[in-house]
């Protein structure tokens, strides 16, 4: 199975984000109530490989349409900003 890509990320406080571009290996979203960015670390220093693009490794959403045992499904998703915390802005409830 070919892991999801993030194509976009608005986290630019994120330690793996450079210019608005993921960088860590894998990403895993959500917990029980909300589709967020789990991966998220704010500060420095830089983290994740500057030459890879970030992935979705696990999605704790099994609410979501995408989500199959898991596992995100999406051909790629976007991170963006909501009430200042990192969401995963492809998230739609099944």
């Amino acid at each position: 199975m070919e892991m999801p890509i993030v194509n976009d990320c608005a986290a630019t406080a994120c330690a793996y984000n450079r210019e608005s571009s993921c960088h860590a290996r894998a990403i895993t979203v959500g917990d029980p109530g909300h589709a967020h960015c789990d991966t998220f670390t704010d500060g420095a220093p830089k983290g994740g490989d500057p030459m890879a693009t970030g992935r979705v490794g696990a999605c704790k959403m099994s609410d979501c349409r995408h989500n199959d045992q898991l596992e995100c499904r999406a051909p790629g998703i976007t991170v963006g900003l909501r009430q200042h915390m990192a969401d995963c802005m492809t998230y739609e409830p099944a």
